[in-house]
């Protein structure tokens, strides 16, 4: 069977067939109704005639039936050829007895059997032209998967009725044949008098169905209209199913509240309409209905098992105790199809104890029952379980045997590196046992090698694979543009081309993929040309690759007209273009897209709550960071550990180290990342020994630190000064923890050591680590070298930096600021001249601070706004209040060439930071707390002036520049002048 993916839900509320849309927690149903299991409608109203029995004659018929209850069918077919060899029985009786033995050999599936007794048909001349017989044969051999031999049949017959074509049909459609039971019926209407009846147009609707043509079905409801067939339950049932899976469900509601005459089929149809569709609560919705005693119906097998996977899929385990209830409660638990179903649930929503008991106490352990179970341990990455369970599979006494899907249930137990071993014992074992045969193992072992980081071993089960179809280029494909070789995948989508084969959208998202990695925007253009061409930008998955290209190429324009004209706008579309402003620095297009995110009745989910949260640390914004926080609750997203570890990293960034400390204390479940953030934070907040000792901390509750934890570590050391604690992680990293230092931590070094003004040491480390220094490592050591006046260490770097990256305006500011410091004016102005010749602009120092929900912006030196005068006026009473103190304006920090000290003074006077304060100062109530950010480094004057300030006013301020955050309190800085 093919698997459909449903439609993105709607925001509004669908019509449902007049149900409520409360959930009672007691169903009370009815007892008097009995229990149907008819998914569909598989058996033909045919005239049956009674045997003609005689005491005389041995009942033929009933040893016949006996043998074929008990699966004797070649002990029947002799006792049907013995009679007929010496005519003991009747001609009805053999006529009977042949029909009979003919639907066992379809409900056996054999097809020899089947054939045989086909043979004994045609060789009688009273029964070869039998319109039962041959109807049955028809049947028969659609049922054995044989559609070809039914049509060989029907071409033969010299004379035909309906029941024949109604079979052929049924027999298309059974065997997903969908355009060969069109083409049939389509014949039928053509070249007979026969008109389809209430079993012909069922399976019609079925072929529709499987075909997902709804406009044909659509022609098809109307011609059963006509025809006065439009109220049968039979056509009514298809058609309901029909609509649901093409995605119609509103047409699905319409048929099941017009029909006059309801079964629990109907019920059940509407059921899994629904449930193809994702619409939960209308699903239990219709179950509480039936419950209640609708129309005298109680749930069958059918009814249950249509609503679980929807409970698993969603993990809404609450409603899946509540349908194991039911289950207990109409006698439905014993059903192996239903405990199959529950046990699948439980382990899909993270039940995986209580799926063990079902498990356990299952007597009647199918093959199903055990990919079930050995699939929840495999999700929850528990190898040793996964593979304890695969052998006792193989030993079971009962003799279940291996099949392909449970191979393909091991599988993600065996996703990660480390479970390599592992992986290749299971190929092993399918090697062994021909599973690789399978296009779908075989393509599941490429992608898990290359998940695994394996991508030779992944190729050479490519190759391995006789017959390459799309699916199998797609895996290794996939493999390599997900698992750090794009370029090997677009090589390998040549061959592709060349080997005869187009791609699908798969292929296409692969392709961009590898694109967006490499930052071939050409590339990617013309693919995204192909698929205008081709029509497949309206595909939501293309539409998604196309979208995420965009953004990871920086063409956030290009992306935004695709998102804009975008007709369907599904959540991850959303999430994709929210998640692409916020990583490219845009955190205000970012939150208006999210409002219009809301105003569009579109649910956020945790993707684009935790991109809303990076926006708001990004813009320091921490009364729009609560709003939010605010929202996550009611949203119950909070729970979620990555919106945890994001409110934590927000809050920390918006200055709150402490509310951010009481949302990981919050935390119900502490993993890693939530750690690591909880640790950067207090370390960007200059708080070393805390980060420190929640670093033990974490260690001590069995932890295990990874490669961000000790960039937080060891940059929590660089911003307090902890060079000897610092020099200890980074050695223990390797040594202790088993992680190979990268270019961050390395940097985190550097930079600890050149604030330290261990500057000889910092370029020691750069020259022996194993990678090449990245610009940001230089940058630091020479913003070191100007803190710490080391003018010839300073020139050899800053030649370094301008070689690597000669137009970038930073590195000139930087070699500019040092000889400023040295009083090397000549150098300074060469410096500027050379930026003026290339076009180059420093950096004009920019201050921002929120007052009553609004950001308000100050470039240093800017006297055009509205308060200006204002702000002079306050800076002024708070530098006499604050001279009384010991303030004294730092002239050093003037890296201008000026005679007169009262000129630098004024400039100070006028730096962004302090023009921030003042406004605060005027516009928030008496005792508020002032949250200042700035672009740049805050000055050794303007750090100054606002310790001394948060002392005169008695109000708390916090500054965060571009590298750490300082708190002001009580004329003292949480960076103990260490920055």
């Amino acid at each position: 069977m093919m698997a459909f993916v449903a439609p993105p839900l709607s925001c509004h509320p669908l019509p449902t067939p007049n149900t409520k849309h409360s959930f009672h927690s007691i169903f009370t149903p009815k007892p008097k109704a009995s229990l149907s299991f008819c998914a569909t409608q598989t058996h033909q109203r045919e005239p049956l005639t009674s045997p003609h029995n005689s005491l005389s004659q041995p009942n033929l018929l009933q040893e016949i039936n006996n043998l074929c209850d008990s699966g004797n069918l070649s002990e029947a077919l002799t006792l049907l050829q013995a009679d007929s060899r010496n005519a003991i029985s009747s001609l009805q009786q053999k006529k009977d007895a042949m029909g009979a033995l003919l639907q066992a050999c379809g409900r056996h599936k054999d097809v020899e059997t089947g054939r045989k007794v086909h043979d004994l048909v045609s060789a009688s001349t009273q029964l070869s032209n039998d319109f039962v017989l041959n109807t049955r044969i028809i049947t028969m051999y659609s049922v054995c998967g044989s559609p070809s031999d039914s049509r060989l049949v029907f071409d033969g017959l010299q004379r035909k009725n309906l029941f024949q074509w109604n079979a052929l049909v049924s027999g298309y459609a059974r065997n997903e044949l969908y355009g060969d039971a069109i083409d049939v019926f389509i014949e039928l209407i053509s070249v007979t008098v026969f008109k389809p009846d209430n079993f012909t147009f069922p399976c019609l609707i079925k072929a529709c169905g499987g075909l997902l043509d709804v406009g044909l079905g659509q022609v098809i409801h109307g011609m059963a209209v006509k025809m006065g067939l439009m109220f049968d339950v039979f056509v009514g049932n298809a058609l309901i199913a029909m609509y649901g899976k093409c995605g119609s469900i509103e047409d699905a509601v319409r048929v099941f509240d017009l029909m006059p005459e309801r079964n629990l089929v109907s019920w059940n149809s509407m059921i899994c309409g629904y449930s193809e569709n994702g619409f939960s609560q209308q699903c239990y919705s219709l179950l509480r209905k039936i419950l209640e005693g609708e129309e005298s119906l109680v749930p069958d097998v059918a009814t249950l098992v249509t609503i679980l996977p929807l409970c698993a899929g969603k993990g809404e385990v609450n409603m899946g105790l509540v349908i194991h209830g039911v289950a207990v409660k109409l006698g439905l638990n014993q059903e192996l199809m239903v405990t199959n179903a529950l046990m699948d649930m439980y382990s899909k929503c993270g039940y995986l104890a209580e799926a063990q008991v079902l498990f356990d106490k299952n007597d009647k352990k199918n093959v199903v029952s055990w990919n079930s179970i050995i699939g929840g341990y495999s999700r929850e990455g528990d190898v040793w379980g996964t593979f304890d369970l695969f052998r006792k599979m193989q030993t079971e006494e009962e003799k279940v045997k291996v099949n392909e899907v449970t191979v393909l249930n091991v599988l993600p137990a065996c996703l990660e590196e480390s479970k390599l071993l592992s992986l290749k014992k299971l190929h092993g074992y399918s090697f062994r046992h021909g599973f690789l045969y399978d296009e779908l193992v075989a393509n599941a072992f490429v992608a898990a090698y290359a998940k695994c980081g394996s991508l030779t071993s992944a190729e050479q089960v490519f190759h391995g694979i006789e017959m390459k179809t799309v699916s199998s280029w797609n895996a290794v494909i996939g493999g390599y543009a997900q698992n750090g070789d794009p370029k090997k995948a677009l090589d390998l989508y040549l061959q592709m081309k060349y080997s005869g084969l187009d791609p699908d959208w798969f292929s296409i998202g692969s392709l961009l993929l590898a694109c967006a990695h490499l930052k071939l925007l050409q590339h990617g253009r013309q693919i995204h040309g192909f698929v205008l061409r081709d029509g497949l930008e309206t595909d939501s998955f293309i539409g998604i690759s196309l979208l995420s290209f965009y953004i990871q190429c920086g063409k956030l324009s290009s992306a935004r007209v695709l998102f804009d004209r975008m007709e369907a706008k599904s959540r991850v579309s959303w999430n994709a273009m929210i998640t692409g402003y916020t990583q490219s620095g845009l955190p205000d297009e970012a939150l208006d897209l999210f409002r219009q995110m809301l105003s569009n009745e579109t649910l956020p989910c945790e993707i684009a709550t935790m991109s809303v949260f990076e926006a708001c640390s990004q813009l320091s914004s921490l009364r729009l960071g609560k709003e939010l926080h605010c929202f996550a609750l009611k949203a119950c997203l909070t729970e979620d550990l990555f919106v945890g570890c994001s409110l934590i990293d927000m809050y920390a960034k918006s200055g709150c180290i402490e509310e951010s400390h009481r949302v990981f204390d919050w935390l119900v479940k502490k993993d890693v990342p939530s750690w690591n953030a909880i640790i950067a934070g207090y370390g960007v907040h200059g708080h070393g020994s805390k980060a420190l000792e929640l670093f033990g901390e974490m260690v001590s509750l069995g932890q295990k630190p990874d490669g961000f934890t000790f960039i937080g570590v060891l940059t929590a050391c660089s911003h307090a000064g902890l060079v000897k604690e610092g020099l200890k992680y980074f050695n223990q990293m390797q040594s202790l923890y088993g992680i190979d230092p990268k270019l961050e931590h390395y940097a985190c070094v550097v930079d600890m050591l050149g604030r330290a003004g261990q500057l000889e040491e910092a370029l020691n480390l750069i020259h022996e680590m194993p990678e090449e220094p990245d610009t940001r490592m230089w940058s630091s050591l020479l913003s070191s070298c100007r803190v710490h006046n080391n003018l010839d260490m300073g020139q050899k770097i800053s030649d370094k930096l301008i070689e690597l990256e000669p137009e970038k305006a930073e590195s000139y500011v930087l070699l500019s600021n040092l000889y400023a410091a040295s009083g090397k004016w000549d150098d300074v102005r060469r410096v500027q001249r050379r930026m003026k010749e290339m076009g180059l602009q420093k950096d004009a120092g920019h201050s921002w601070i929120e007052v009553g929900g609004q950001v308000y912006s100050f470039v240093a030196g800017d006297t055009s706004l509205p308060e200006s005068g204002e702000i002079k006026k306050m800076w002024s009473r708070l530098e006499e209040k604050i001279s009384k103190f010991g303030y004294r304006p730092n002239t050093g920090s003037v890296l201008h060439e000026l005679e007169e000290e009262e000129e630098k003074i004024e400039i100070l006077r006028r730096h962004s930071e302090k023009l921030a304060i003042s406004f605060g100062l005027l516009k928030m109530s008496k005792g508020a707390t002032l949250r200042i950010c700035k672009n740049l480094r805050i000055c050794v004057d303007c750090h100054n002036a606002a310790k001394l300030i948060s002392k005169v006013v008695e109000r708390e301020i916090v500054v965060r520049d571009n590298k750490r955050f300082h708190h002001f309190k009580h004329g003292l800085c949480s960076c103990g002048d260490y920055w």
